[in-house]
């Protein structure tokens, strides 16, 4: 009891004396302490990139001092990993040597971002921020919510919104060039993986849609980049899973979402929320994988939300924004000095990152004016004294006029004051590679996933034998040409109908081209070419089933040349209905209302069609035009109506016999041209094809176009500034 009371006393005493800004001094215990007193310096240049001492060989200009070379030495402040607290394990036998990578300094200056309101781009994102990252290091850009993280990373990227505008300079080796494909790396919060492939196909596929070269050459790729994010236990895992098989957890599929990226090998490497809907054990497993990342050379800049104690040690650097103004930039355990110089120093039990928002979130103080009358065991509920307006201008006073900040403006200076070698353009793979690769994948996807084809296949077997069999044994008599027609009208118009459960999938294929695309892996036609060929194999096989059951059911011509045609109009109905699904889909971009959207659609083809009603007496406006020459429904059912009725003859009595097209009058209008039947093809395949160019431009609009502004806009605003 004694030991146990002496400990507590030893506690309080510390606690008490840590918490007055003058005497705070973080405990020797925590584990991302590089060595004591570190803490006394706000800043130093043990980071920056000295080349004489690196193992790398590099090129530096005669007669200058400046940092002007890609390439960086293990920085010292790698030392949080291999210091005596957290001492580095010999390699195993046969363990595989991380490849070298080239990285890339960057640095932004009086960066500013405005959004584009209802006149004028008047709201301020951003205002004036600096900060800089250099190659083998990891910067860590942290705020509340709502505070411009993901803003000034895409900013730094080239990556804004065609509503945004961005002001300031931002330098890639000391120059002002925008950085070239190939050569950075940008993973989104939410990205999206196809989950029938395994990690190790799906970041083949993935390399084969960025590199060019040979097939075999981007193997040894993909191994580094699964070597680099720890994913060698789960590189023959189906990402989402199949069956009662679960699929990969969160935290391995953001890892496989950052190795796409490392597949090109880039100096720069930005990530969005890295630890977004993570759990703290698979958010230090990351932050230790990223980390192992940096150390090959690579830099890293990412946001982040809130971390724990051990994540937070693993940062170098830390961008501390508070609604777009920047209250600190530099080392992260200057940053703990930083806020006890401005009087708000972090209570030992609690995380860095946490007391940092805590100090600058306003949402707290709500919090704390409802739980004015709660007390914790210590005292008050929280230990920031202080409104957190005002808390912020405190801080960001206190940085402006700090050691911290003129120590990164003389970093920045370094930096900037001379050129290093421009990054160059890597080569990407050919348009003709990619439609290949990208058809590939989605048979193999299509194959193996049931919500594709394989549930509409079924869907349309259950229909046909439903309907087959209700208008079975009809006969070939005068009286079974009304219903006839009607089970044709019912199998066209309510396959239509089914072929709407596969809007989820087209969404999902829509959000993965998106995706490819905003990283330049992909473009609108090669995306359309590449669904269009993979999906006919599938839809053939549908017609074709779906076709011959009903056929034969209803009891339709035997002749071989009549079946064919049959089948071929029915598979250009699906092919023209899969486009416009597309269109639909590509507009909407939400399954909830491409599927209303949809419906509706369907009823008024279905209305207009000319079964309800004869084509020539529907009403003129909006009924017959347009709606009858637009349906496709209305070619289909006419041309398998002349398949079935051209040529033939029916008796009536004992010695009158009547056409086809005569006893069609009164149920469907049909032409007595023998051609009209390939005419009405050819209409169907001209509207596929038209809905193919309607996605085209779409995909171009929505998606092409939005990327391309972002790219100009933020180099034109960056040369206008200079």
């Amino acid at each position: 009891m004694e030991e146990i009371q002496s400990q507590s006393d030893n506690y309080r005493s510390s606690s008490s004396s840590a918490s007055s800004p003058a005497s705070r001094v973080p405990s020797s215990n925590f584990f991302y302490l590089r060595k004591p007193g570190s803490l006394r310096q706000p800043i130093s240049f043990e980071d920056s990139p000295d080349w004489e001492d690196t193992d790398i060989d590099v090129r530096v200009d005669e007669g200058g001092d400046s940092i002007n070379v890609a390439t960086t030495p293990a920085s010292p402040s790698l030392s949080k990993l291999n210091s005596r607290s957290l001492p580095s394990p010999p390699l195993p036998e046969g363990a595989v040597i991380p490849r070298k990578i080239a990285g890339a300094s960057v640095v932004w200056k009086d960066l500013t971002v405005t959004i584009k309101g209802k006149r004028k781009y008047s709201d301020k994102v951003i205002k004036s921020s600096t900060g800089y990252a250099l190659p083998g290091t990891m910067t860590v850009i942290m705020g509340p919510a709502k505070s411009g993280k993901s803003t000034l990373l895409r900013a730094i990227a080239g990556r804004l919104d065609p509503s945004a505008r961005m002001y300031g300079e931002v330098f890639v080796n000391g120059a002002k060039n925008p950085m070239p494909y190939g050569s950075y790396g940008y993973v989104e919060r939410e990205t999206t993986l196809i989950g029938s492939l395994t990690v190790r196909e799906f970041l083949y596929y993935s390399a084969l849609l960025q590199l060019p070269g040979f097939f075999c050459q981007k193997k040894s790729v993909v191994e580094d980049a699964i070597h680099a994010m720890s994913l060698s236990e789960y590189a023959n895992k189906l990402i989402g899973g199949h069956c009662y098989m679960k699929g990969l957890p969160s935290g391995e599929r953001r890892r496989v979402s950052i190795a796409r990226e490392l597949v090109m090998r880039p100096h720069v490497l930005f990530i969005d929320e890295p630890l977004y809907c993570l759990d703290s054990v698979s958010a230090l497993l990351m932050m230790v994988t990223l980390k192992k990342l940096a150390g090959t050379g690579c830099t890293l800049i990412f946001t982040i939300y809130q971390s724990s104690t051990e994540v937070f040690g693993l940062f170098d650097r830390i961008c501390l924004l508070s609604n777009g103004n920047t209250l600190f930039f530099g080392e992260t355990l200057a940053c703990l000095q930083h806020f006890s110089n401005a009087g708000f120093p972090c209570p030992i039990m609690q995380s860095p990152s946490d007391h940092f928002l805590r100090a600058i979130n306003a949402d707290f103080d709500r919090i704390i004016a409802m739980c004015k009358n709660w007390q914790d065991d210590n005292g008050d509920f929280s230990s920031v004294k202080m409104d957190t307006a005002v808390a912020i201008r405190t801080l960001e006073a206190t940085y402006k006029s700090s050691a911290d900040a003129a120590a990164a403006e003389t970093m920045i200076l370094r930096l900037t004051e001379k050129e290093g070698p421009a990054l160059k353009v890597k080569g990407k793979a050919s348009n003709a590679t990619r439609v290949a690769v990208l058809t590939w994948r989605s048979l193999l996807v299509m194959s193996r996933e049931w919500k594709y084809y394989w549930l509409r296949l079924i869907l349309f077997m259950f229909l046909t034998l439903c309907v087959g069999t209700v208008f079975s044994g009809l006969g070939h008599s005068l009286s079974s040409v009304v219903t006839r027609v009607a089970a044709i009208f019912v199998f066209v118009s309510f396959c239509s109908l089914l072929s709407i459960a596969g809007v989820p999938v087209l969404m999902k294929e829509i959000k993965i081209y998106a995706c490819e695309e905003s990283n330049q892996h992909s473009g609108a036609l090669v995306f359309l070419l590449g669904q269009l060929l993979s999906s006919i194999p599938f839809l053939f096989l549908i017609s074709i089933s779906s076709s011959l059951v009903f056929y034969f059911l209803i009891g339709l011509r035997d002749e071989f040349s009549l079946l064919m045609y049959f089948v071929l109009n029915f598979f250009m109905s699906l092919l023209v209905n899969e486009g416009l699904m597309i269109v639909v889909a590509t507009i909407w971009q939400d399954v909830f209302w491409s599927v209303l959207t949809l419906l509706c659609i369907h009823v008024l083809m279905m209305l207009s069609a000319g079964y309800f009603r004869i084509r020539n007496a529907l009403p003129g406006p909006v009924w017959m035009y347009p709606l009858s020459y637009i349906a496709f429904h209305t070619y289909s059912i006419k041309g398998l109506l002349e398949n079935e009725y051209l040529g033939t003859s029916f008796a009536v009595g004992p010695v009158r016999a009547i056409p086809g097209f005569q006893a069609l009058q009164s149920a469907y209008n049909i032409s007595l041209d023998s051609n009209s039947k390939w005419e009405n093809l050819l209409v169907l395949f001209l509207m596929a094809v038209g809905y193919r160019i309607l996605v085209l431009v779409l995909l171009c609009f929505c998606v092409g176009r939005k990327t391309s502004l972002r790219r100009f806009r933020c180099n034109r605003d960056t040369t206008n500034t200079s």
